[in-house]
């Protein structure tokens, strides 16, 4: 009797750029690969690059957030959240996953969707695990999001964000992701209500006094999200 063939696991393709990517040339590849992984066409894929400076208000963004228009281009995303800044030293990760694959759930008539929250949650953990690798203890909040560290230097009720999270869905097919502070200007972020969130600062690896380049932060991320999402591909680096 023959075996069975061994079914081996849905490989993930893990793409960097090491040139800065123009947000608008981002959003158009993960248009086009969102609808071909729904399409059964192409793989998975999560793109790690960064942006030249800008400033993106997602889908509930309110004007007065904006401080200095003339700053950076702005532009209108698609994605969940509010303004966010973009920019060099920033390790952005888009992920264009099969929500249902990893965050799939069954409903009463035996179908089955995707659970949009424990997505974002899954999302969340990668980045706590990521930053446990450089010894800093992430955190998430009820009351907003992203992922966040305290700052007792700044006061005993201050806390930072380092993460920022922002997903769309397209046929169940997430696009945009997270966004990593590695070592970007932090004073950039002046120009906004970063996430509609006055209250609370932002902050950076290195502004946390911890010697990490992109690199570093590129092998932390992958084994975090190797241990979550599972197996990756390594491809070539694609230029914009």
């Amino acid at each position: 009797m023959t075996n069975p063939p061994i079914l081996q696991p849905k490989s993930v393709e893990w793409l960097i750029s090491d040139a800065p990517v123009p947000y608008d040339q981002a959003v158009a590849f993960m248009e086009v690969r969102a609808s071909a992984i729904a399409e059964g066409n192409a793989a998975e894929c999560v793109w790690l690059l960064e942006h030249p400076p800008i400033y993106t208000a997602g889908t509930s963004a309110k004007p007065q957030d904006l401080l200095t228009a003339d700053r950076f281009p702005v532009h209108v995303s698609g994605r969940g959240g509010q303004y966010t800044y973009h920019g060099p030293g920033q390790r952005i990760a888009y992920v264009m996953l099969d929500v249902k694959r990893y965050a799939g759930r069954t409903t009463t008539d035996g179908e089955t969707t995707g659970d949009v929250r424990q997505f974002v949650t899954l999302l969340e953990q990668w980045l706590i695990d990521t930053l446990e690798a450089f010894g800093v203890r992430g955190q998430t909040r009820a009351d907003r999001v992203g992922v966040w560290v305290q700052r007792p230097d700044k006061g005993c009720n201050r806390e930072d964000k380092i993460a920022a999270i922002g997903i769309r869905l397209k046929r169940w097919v997430s696009l945009h992701g997270v966004s990593l502070n590695v070592e970007p200007d932090l004073s950039h972020f002046d120009g906004i209500v970063p996430c509609g969130i006055r209250a609370h600062g932002v902050t950076s690896l290195v502004d946390l006094g911890l010697p990490v380049v992109m690199a570093d932060a590129d092998v932390a991320l992958r084994v975090a999200f190797e241990a979550r999402f599972g197996v990756t591909t390594v491809a070539a680096s694609r230029e914009h």
